[in-house]
């Protein structure tokens, strides 16, 4: 259950009206009058709770729960304790998601510029905006409509936001234009200079980076992830992106739609993600070689050669699963046999 002190929860709502919005089907209609009031685990969740089973090693849990209501697959409603309602979905983590969201959705930006932000006289700030204290916005810079700019945010010239998005506190932002509806969590660092240099006699010659980066709506950064601008051209991560914390994107790289990179993943410059990519933790993807659309990349590969839509790879260098499995089981059974 979330500490109220730092989250705000909706009012309770009845289990049929839940279950419409979240696009479920109740177990029992009887319970349609019962009112839900929170979110919760399994083994945490009271009467007037609504809880979720996903994953079969928490089965167990679902025997001896006091939820008040479960989101689950049609196979384990037989498995409910007495008096338990079941809201029947074949996407049990995605429908618990949108109930959470109806719960704790995102709060409202509060229309507010503190008096100790520094706004250049040529910017311009969308209506509904927040700034907040320390905040630095140089020349020619757009903010759109209902953004919140956290505390000591940098933004550089000529950048533009998108309305609706909120830019996390000590971001830095240059060099870009960012959609809208845009996520970026604090210390998020876009538009730095990419690595590029070029070795001669005398030692590296730095290459001047002065492409872009360009960002597309609905698009989430964790916090201190980097995203270096274009050598020539942009780098673009497109729209419903989700990446995580400690992630590094290199110069001229491009996301397709609805990539997903975990944490300390890292793009070298001009590998090109196709729609929706799905790296774990770790995941390292050599430069100028393309991944193609569906690709699941296990983490700590190390992908260095370009894969076909719909692969799915692990270790390093990174192999078709199986085979990377494989190796592992003779691997083991050799060293065993060592011993």
């Amino acid at each position: 259950m979330a500490d109220h002190r730092f989250f705000t929860k909706s009012k309770p709502i009845l289990l049929a009206d839940l279950a419409t919005q979240i696009g479920a089907q109740l177990s029992d209609n009887a319970a349609a009058e019962k009112l839900v009031i929170d979110v919760a685990t399994l083994d945490s969740a009271g009467a007037d709770d609504i809880s979720f089973l996903d994953n079969k090693k928490y089965v167990p849990a679902l025997a001896t729960t006091k939820a008040g209501a479960v989101i689950l697959e049609a196979s384990y409603v037989e498995r409910l304790p007495q008096g338990v309602v079941g809201l029947v979905t074949p996407t049990p983590y995605l429908t618990f998601a949108l109930a959470s969201s109806y719960f704790y959705p995102v709060p409202a930006v509060v229309p507010n510029v503190h008096a100790s932000a520094e706004i250049d006289d040529t910017a311009i700030i969308g209506s509904g905006c927040r700034i907040d204290a320390g905040v630095v916005i140089a020349e020619n810079v757009e903010i759109g409509d209902n953004c919140h700019i956290g505390a000591h945010t940098v933004i550089e010239k000529g950048v533009k936001v998108g309305p609706h998005s909120r830019i996390g506190s000590t971001s830095y932002l240059s060099h870009c234009f960012i959609g809208s509806h845009a996520n970026l969590h604090p210390g998020v660092r876009i538009g730095t200079r990419g690595f590029g240099f070029a070795v001669g006699p005398q030692g590296a010659v730095d290459m001047p980076q002065i492409g872009r980066v360009v960002i597309g709506d609905f698009v989430e950064i964790g916090a201190n992830s980097t995203v270096d601008r274009g050598a020539a051209g942009d780098t673009e991560i497109s729209t419903g992106c989700k990446i995580d914390n400690l992630v590094q994107i290199g110069h001229n790289v491009k996301l397709g739609k609805g990539c997903i990179l975990a944490a300390m993943s890292g793009v070298a410059g001009s590998a090109v993600l196709e729609d929706f990519v799905v790296c774990g933790a770790q995941v390292g993807i050599a430069g100028h070689i393309r991944i193609g659309t569906g690709c699941q990349i296990a983490g700590k590969a190390g992908v260095t050669q370009s894969l076909p839509a719909g692969a799915k790879v692990g270790g390093h260098p990174a192999l078709p699963v199986k085979q990377w499995l494989r190796g592992h089981a003779m691997l083991k059974k050799l060293l065993k046999s060592k011993e």
